[in-house]
């Protein structure tokens, strides 16, 4: 396969996004890396993300936010959600928007994984 898949990380805390990087990186994709979710949508990035992992409570648009706008503009790229505060009702709203993973903060970098090839092939598990 000649063009590498971009995994898109949206995050505010830098060390998360530079993890996230590297992790995504040494599986063989790109990694756009964004600190915050206007900025992923002022870069038009949403058409070249194969997935984006979005931090949930950011200061400005959230990831359920950005997730709902996303799907209003009949975006369909599948999302994973990383968060320190993993409430059960937001897990409930990202998943019935299609999100593939929820994941509360700190998470195993396998979990991570996981999630992103269930991103790429949806008939793998949900997390």
């Amino acid at each position: 396969m000649s063009h590498q898949q971009t995994i898109s990380i949206i995050d505010d805390d830098e060390s998360v996004r530079q993890a996230l990087g590297s992790l995504v990186r040494s599986l063989g994709f790109a990694a756009a890396l964004f600190g915050s979710a206007e900025h992923f949508i002022a870069a038009g990035a949403v058409a070249d993300s194969a997935v984006v992992v979005t931090d949930v409570q950011m200061p400005g648009m959230t990831g359920i936010d950005l997730q709902e706008r996303l799907r209003r503009e009949g975006h369909t790229v599948p999302m994973i959600f990383i968060t320190a505060f993993p409430e059960e009702a937001l897990r409930k709203r990202a998943f019935a928007a299609g999100a593939c993973c929820f994941l509360g903060k700190p998470f195993d970098g396998d979990v991570m994984i996981r999630c992103i090839e269930a991103a790429l092939a949806p008939d793998m598990p949900i997390y």
